[in-house]
């Protein structure tokens, strides 16, 4: 199951670089996670919001 992003998100950007992939990329509004995403879960410890989770 591939992670997602919530509106918690504060726009830091410190996901993106925690992503070995790239799924990770700039949204209109919050940051967004693609299909490129290979459910590693590195991404979840990073944020400070905690609004990655699986889903």
């Amino acid at each position: 199951m591939a992670y997602k992003i919530s509106d918690a998100c504060v726009n830091c950007g410190s996901c993106v670089d925690a992503c070995p992939v790239g799924a990770i990329e700039k949204g209109s509004d919050i940051y967004c996670i693609n299909d490129n995403c290979i459910d590693c879960g590195s991404c979840v410890d990073t944020c400070p919001a905690g609004a990655i989770s699986e889903g």
